[in-house]
């Protein structure tokens, strides 16, 4: 009897400590959830300042010491050390947007923190993950086919409205002052290498973007051609007209063995025999390379030995020959496409159908003492351009670079999709209107869902303009009073601090961009919250 009565206890302790297991598993994945959700919203607003024309710089110090300064969505997030793995899908979402879009990778971010948010709003009223996830998806849908309703399509013919839609995407960038001169040149080189009737995509890779330090942003040109950054070889000639270019892969200079090994030379004869054989074998190269017909060469940087010693430059000064070494790798394809030459990886390949032919090969000057090689007049059909841009400093030049891209993808995306809408907020506050009256046909816990997706569009045009350093709450009121009155186009004109036609003051941008951004955004917050744990591997 003692012993029953001693365990019974024993046995409800257990049954207690039971339940309260079993709560406690019931709070993790509210826990989990709660977590990835505060995580990823610190990304969003660690980047929200820098949306908009008006957006603020980040100055990013990398290990080695580099720095960096832009406002550009995705270089902040690929500099950024995030260990959070959901704040990490963030940077993949924006990786995405980049890939995608080109442009509004600041946007992405901001809009999937904001739904994130709203998301968290109604878990806390007790719906399900699924629900909300369900609900989100019904309604990125739906927002899709309203922004498709309000754009407009637009001809690739119509040079003037494709500069303006550049220049929207230059505005926000460190160099938007000089968007007068960087827009037109991005429309230029994309109109260059496609065909505008028939063309459904752009290869980005046909058109070369090289960033030199000196001069200023506004000597930017396009150049029909190849810029090479690396200087002429001290060979005397510096310019070449009717060239023959030969771009080899193999090295002018004694060839070594694959094992470390030591020569022992007792008396000189011996070594007037190496220097006589050095000679020989580089003298052969030489006229090897003088037998093809080649005047201009072009070499291909080597980390195993000298891509070209003092003797081979002393036998190609000889001869006349243009020389510039240090080709890098990923160089290659572009300037065997552009020359219509082959890259010859031994002398015995050189043959004249294997180079390329151009009316002229030069060095020219740029600001600050530097020098560029210019190769222009390629009379091979392939539709490749270069884009050299220039900068008084290092950071000034690499942000040119990373804002003519953007501008490139810009126009990327309208040779995908003919369509453009108005940008500073217009679309965003029209979608949160129509959205709304969506929510209203349908029932229950969803319409609800659909609300908060469209309350959650908000975040853009009241970023806008709290960076503008306007008052958010007034605008944004004003805004969606001038959408619910049918001004379709009604946006935050930043520079008159005011609500105009947003299309009337050329802020224009392309319909694919918005529709990444939603769909992204959306899908990533679904993603978001159908984790309920994280599970740690060995």
């Amino acid at each position: 009897m003692t012993t029953t009565a001693a365990k019974a206890p024993a046995a409800n302790k257990m049954g207690a400590g039971n339940k309260k297991a079993q709560f406690k598993d019931k709070e993790k994945p509210a826990d989990i959830r709660d977590s990835n959700i505060e995580a990823a919203k610190a990304v969003a607003d660690a980047i929200r300042t820098s949306l908009g024309p008006k957006g603020m710089d980040k100055m990013i110090q990398g290990k080695t010491g580099d720095v960096t300064i832009t406002n550009d969505g995705a270089t902040i997030l690929k500099e950024m050390q995030v260990f959070h793995p959901a704040a990490r899908m963030l940077v993949e979402l924006s990786k995405a947007q980049d890939i995608e879009a080109g442009d509004g990778t600041t946007s992405v971010v901001v809009l999937c923190g904001a739904l994130l948010d709203a998301a968290r709003k109604l878990l806390k009223r007790g719906i399900h993950p699924t629900t909300i996830s369900e609900a989100f998806q019904l309604a990125q849908n739906k927002a899709v086919e309203i922004l498709t309703s309000i754009a407009y399509p637009i001809k690739l013919s119509d040079r003037e409205s494709l500069i303006k839609m550049a220049s929207t995407s230059l505005n926000s960038k460190v160099v938007s002052q000089h968007s007068a001169i960087l827009a037109p040149l991005s429309v230029d080189a994309v109109l260059n290498v496609i065909e505008p009737e028939t063309a459904t995509n752009v290869n980005l890779k046909d058109i070369r973007v090289v960033s030199k330090v000196g001069g200023t942003v506004e000597e930017t040109r396009m150049v029909n051609g190849v810029v090479l950054t690396q200087k002429c070889q001290a060979t005397g000639v510096t310019r070449v007209d009717r060239a023959k270019i030969a771009l080899i892969q193999f090295q002018l200079s004694p060839p070594k063995t694959d094992m470390d090994n030591q020569i022992v030379i007792s008396d000189y004869t011996q070594m007037d025999r190496i220097l006589r054989e050095e000679r020989a074998y580089i003298l052969d190269l030489c006229k090897k390379i003088k037998k093809s017909g080649a005047n201009v060469l072009l070499i291909q940087k080597s980390i195993l030995r000298d891509a070209l010693n003092d003797m081979a430059l002393h036998f190609l000064t000889k001869m006349k020959m243009m020389v510039v070494k240090d080709i890098e790798r990923d160089e290659i394809d572009f300037i065997t496409r552009t020359l219509g030459c082959r890259p010859i990886a031994s002398a015995d390949h050189m043959l004249p159908e294997h180079l390329g032919l151009a009316d002229l090969c030069e060095e020219v000057h740029i600001g600050g003492g530097n020098k560029v090689v210019q190769i222009t007049g390629c009379q091979s059909s392939a539709k490749t351009c270069s884009i050299l841009v220039q900068g008084s400093n290092k950071l000034l030049a690499e942000e040119a670079e990373r804002s003519i891209h953007d501008a490139l993808c810009v126009m990327r995306c309208l040779v995908k999709n003919k369509h453009m809408i108005a940008g500073g907020g217009a679309p965003e506050t029209e979608l949160n209107i129509k959205l709304g009256k969506y929510a209203e046909t349908l029932s229950g816990v969803e319409s609800h869902c659909v609300r908060a997706f469209a309350e959650a569009l908000e975040i853009i045009p009241f970023t806008l303009a709290e960076n503008a350093g306007l008052s958010p709450i007034n605008i944004v009121t004003d805004l969606r009073n001038r959408h619910a009155q049918g001004e379709a186009m009604a946006g935050i004109n930043v520079k008159k601090s005011c609500i105009t036609n947003i299309t009337e003051e050329n802020v224009l941008q392309p319909l694919l961009v918005s529709i990444s951004a939603v769909t992204l955004a959306s899908e990533t917050v679904r993603s978001i919250l159908k984790i309920d744990d994280i599970v740690n591997t060995r």
